[in-house]
């Protein structure tokens, strides 16, 4: 029977820490505080928003939400992204995606402070993120490799099929990858036998954003998977890149819900306390590692 590679426990973990450190912060006069901006017209971001509020309640986090109608200007969502990089009480930004057409989506991310930046799409954050230096890395990819790692398998001189390229996901993943000394192969939409690659891997991440693009005649049995996919079904439920029957035919492999989600969520928080690390709020009290 495979391993599932679910996430509760290795989001338990990581929002028990951030509590700790939370309380520490607050004992030392600082608030955490994340503000999180959603352009209406994406049913899933409002309802990954409205989670991400329960989460921070949870953890003693304060937490903010702006919301703009559809139409709102580029311009005005740009203005809302400087007024809360100015104020001195907001520690993190996240702006929900996808936006609308109208809105340039690199530029409205390239807004936000780099370091207020949680989700790690500033630009020098994503350059962080490829030289291993101290910066906010997208949280997806990190709870890529987080929760492989929590169930006792090692990336090390293992041959590591990527599935999907994507700016979020699968571009920040190759390089976390390539720090965990492992083999990369990374499949595309110009890969033409996806299946090939995956039949002689040892483990395998995918993040496309397209339900059932791994079926079983794709895999083997000793196959590792973290499928980092999100796609709504017909009936309003969320599924995987990876067909669920898969699981029957391989080692071990993140259920979708219950994977890779929750642990990018907890991760978000995580990334909010190293946000106020880096923006040295209380520089005699602090350092990198993450001590208060």
């Amino acid at each position: 029977m495979a391993q599932a590679f679910k996430g509760k426990p290795v989001a338990d973990a990581i929002r028990a820490e951030v509590t700790e450190k939370a309380e520490a912060w607050k004992a030392k006069g600082h608030t955490p505080k994340m503000a999180v901006l959603l352009v209406e017209g994406d049913p899933a971001s409002y309802h990954y928003a409205q989670a991400k509020g329960k989460a921070a309640e949870k953890l003693g986090i304060d937490y903010e939400l702006h919301t703009f109608p559809t139409e709102v200007t580029e311009d005005e969502l740009l203005r809302n992204i400087q007024q809360l990089n100015d104020d001195p009480a907001v520690h993190g930004i996240m702006l929900e995606l996808p936006l609308p057409k109208h809105i340039d989506t690199k530029k409205a991310t390239s807004a936000i402070a780099q370091y207020k930046d949680v989700d790690g799409l500033h630009p020098h954050n994503l350059l962080a993120t490829v030289a291993g230096t101290p910066g906010l890395y997208p949280a997806t990819p990190q709870a890529c490799i987080g929760l492989l790692k929590h169930y006792g398998h090692s990336l090390a001189g293992k041959n590591v099929v990527l599935v999907g390229r994507g700016e979020t996901v699968g571009l920040p993943l190759i390089h976390l990858l390539l720090r965990e000394n492992a083999t990369v192969t990374v499949c595309h939409s110009r890969t033409p036998d996806i299946g090939a690659h995956l039949r002689k891997a040892d483990i395998a991440f995918v993040a496309v954003g397209r339900k059932n693009l791994v079926t079983p005649e794709m895999v083997h049995k000793d196959l590792l998977i973290i499928d980092a996919g999100i796609n709504e079904t017909e009936d309003g439920g969320i599924t995987g890149d990876v067909a669920p029957d898969v699981m029957d035919h391989v080692a071990g492999m993140s259920p979708t819900p219950g994977g890779v989600g929750s642990v990018t969520t907890a991760l978000l928080f995580a990334n909010l306390m190293q946000a106020m690390l880096l923006q040295n709020l209380s520089t005699k009290e602090v350092n990198l590692n993450g001590n208060v």
